[in-house]
């Protein structure tokens, strides 16, 4: 329904309600003529009468009675939609769509969502499964997500997207509490030589550090390959392999009992929070302030 006809259906529940034209006029700040002519528009849109004119008096048709009950439905139909549309821009609720890549999911994703919800505790945040960076701008760009993140051992994209920097993290390894190599000291990448390892899929930074280890002639063999990053954990704790990954993992890894040892030469992914060049909505833009506050950049 267009604008004018809720408003032509918004003087005519004010004539119905305020008990004639003079009054709803005065109620609504509006000239009786003004009024008047909406209401006779409003007529000639459904082809019928809405009120008997007796002198000063307009009392309902049988049509107009008709009307009453939608009329007020359309009405209040729309006050609801603008309170919601009002809500949403005032970020007392509403929902942001977020795709993370899985390392990122944990930190500093967990991070980022406290900084945003504390404020705006009534806008859900979904985070949608991106396996590798090219994933996120893909559903950034397309619009299957408003915001990404991401992590890349090259340039942060800025063709498709908008990137803000949110900091870096090493790359480290997870072992068994029984692993070979002793708490309390980084290794050297070339001890990792004749390991066993459990690495992601090709595209993600954690397997292209693994095969950059083997392409310079470190003897590494694959004991297990997952798509699914929550997996690699348990396989390290139960004895199937070391994993190598990003250091977002730490907490997580040490609370289930396994080692975390740096590898040096020290070799960081660049994290960055992507989102739309244009049209970002009022909870994306808030929750890029929060994120970078949160995170120091």
């Amino acid at each position: 329904m267009a604008v004018m006809d809720i408003r032509q259906l918004e003087y005519f529940l004010a004539i119905v309600d305020h008990g004639g034209f003079n009054r709803a006029a005065t109620a609504l700040y509006v000239s009786q003529p003004a009024l008047s002519q909406a209401v006779q528009a409003l007529e000639r849109d459904l082809g019928g009468s809405l009120f008997h004119r007796i002198g000063r008096r307009a009392v309902l048709t049988e049509a107009g009675t008709a009307l009453i009950e939608p009329a007020r439905a359309a009405v209040r139909g729309l006050e609801n939609a603008r309170s919601c549309v009002a809500a949403v821009h005032e970020l007392r609720t509403g929902r942001l769509d977020i795709a993370a890549m899985p390392s990122q999911a944990v930190e500093p994703l967990t991070t980022m969502v406290r900084a945003f919800s504390g404020p705006y505790p009534g806008v859900s945040v979904s985070v949608r499964a991106a396996f590798t960076s090219r994933d996120v701008v893909d559903m950034v760009r397309t619009g299957a997500a408003e915001l990404g993140l991401l992590a890349t051992s090259g340039p942060l994209p800025d063709k498709e997207v908008v990137s803000h920097a949110a900091g870096e993290q090493r790359f480290v390894l997870v072992t068994p509490p029984d692993g070979p190599f002793p708490a309390g000291r980084s290794i050297g990448c070339e001890e990792l030589a004749g390991q066993r390892l459990i690495v992601g899929q090709r595209g993600t930074g954690m397997r292209a550090y693994v095969d950059g280890l083997r392409e310079r002639g470190i003897d590494i063999t694959v004991a297990a390959e997952t798509e699914h990053r929550v997996a690699i954990l348990p396989l390290v704790l139960a004895g199937v392999g070391l994993a190598v990954v990003t250091e977002s993992w730490r907490t997580m890894a040490e609370r289930a009992g396994a080692l975390v040892v740096d590898i040096e030469p020290k070799t960081t992914l660049r994290i960055a929070l992507v989102s739309r060049r244009t049209g970002l909505s009022p909870a994306a833009r808030a929750f890029v302030t929060c994120a970078l506050e949160a995170v120091g950049d």
